[in-house]
């Protein structure tokens, strides 16, 4: 028989057995996943072409999700600090990322200490060039003119781009590097705030998507020089591509969906499932269309692969430009 002392210690030893047999709460609960509503984090600031297409694609997953994707935008360090936001969540798929280009590029650049392997893709969305567009009363007319500009400036010709490290800043300091010319790169929290500040005269061009000024442009307050691109944009079939004029530079950024890695299986497939039905969806293409923002759509597989080939290329641009933090 158990004396009393020996009883109290078999009853804790089976408790804590319990709770270490336990199955984790991610676990446990994936077949009534999501249960409540789900963050998905913009790295930039609202009114760039990642926020855009966020909320787009938020309101485009009610009908595939039962619960609500609600869009916060956590901007900052060229979207390092909305990025990490999710690097570092509980891995409960309840965090998701707006995963941008940056993901491959800051942590060449010593702005982040995370990886794109930190992430579980799910599908690519989007992918869009870097261009340059200027006021509408701006004195040049064509890149060539811009450029020379620039350089009789000798480094006070002003372009705002998205935070230093960002797509925007390195498709800047590409075509400085690829033309002999140098400019006074300005950072901003995003491709939206950088806009802004070319519409109010504070720089002279800015190096981001067709999809951030093309309501500007449209409009006559802005006029784009060139595109980055190997072929003409459409909605913009009159401006030349960098490669036409000689340049030979294409650069640009994408867009998708991830979860921090450690997320359980069966709650990345409860994702991967929704995203890509949403993904799939014709109202998503046709509202990127009327936004101007490439729809470029690529499963889990193709995504992770094309990161890891950005990583490389990348890693080899910003050593050649010597951008580090």
């Amino acid at each position: 028989m158990l004396n009393r002392f020996t009883s109290k210690i078999l009853t804790l030893a089976i408790g804590l057995a319990g709770v270490i047999l336990a199955p984790t709460p991610a676990i446990a609960q994936s077949g009534d996943f999501p249960s409540r509503p789900i963050e998905l984090v913009v790295p930039f600031a609202a009114g760039g072409g990642t926020d855009v297409l966020a909320r787009v694609f938020a309101e485009m997953a009610k009908k595939h999700i039962r619960q609500p994707i609600t869009v916060m935008n956590r901007p900052g360090a060229s979207g390092a600090i909305g990025l990490a936001d999710v690097v570092n969540s509980r891995p409960d798929g309840y965090k998701m990322s707006l995963m941008t280009v940056e993901a491959t590029i800051l942590p060449h650049t010593g702005i982040a200490k995370f990886t794109y392997e930190d992430f579980i893709p799910l599908v690519r969305l989007n992918a869009d060039p870097s261009a340059i567009t200027v006021r509408a009363d701006a004195p040049w007319n064509t890149i060539e003119e811009f450029l020379e500009a620039a350089r009789k400036a000798k480094g006070d010709v002003k372009i705002g781009n998205a935070g230093n490290g960002s797509i925007w800043h390195l498709a800047a300091a590409a075509l400085g590097q690829q033309t002999s010319t140098t400019f006074n790169h300005i950072p901003f929290q995003g491709g939206g705030p950088a806009v802004i500040a070319l519409l109010g005269g504070h720089v002279d061009a800015v190096a981001v998507s067709p999809a951030e000024v093309f309501v500007h442009v449209a409009s006559g307050k802005l006029k784009m020089l060139a595109v980055m691109a190997d072929k003409r944009v459409k909605g913009f079939e009159q401006v030349p591509t960098l490669k036409e004029r000689k340049i030979d530079l294409s650069i640009g950024t994408w867009r998708g969906i991830g979860v921090v890695k450690g997320t359980p299986p069966e709650i990345v497939n409860v994702l991967t499932s929704a995203v890509t039905k949403t993904a799939s969806e014709p109202a998503v293409r046709e509202a990127l269309d009327k936004l101007n923002l490439g729809y470029s759509f690529a499963d889990a597989a193709t995504f992770k692969a094309d990161m890891a080939l950005d990583n490389e290329f990348f890693k080899q641009l910003i050593n050649r430009l010597n951008i580090k933090n």
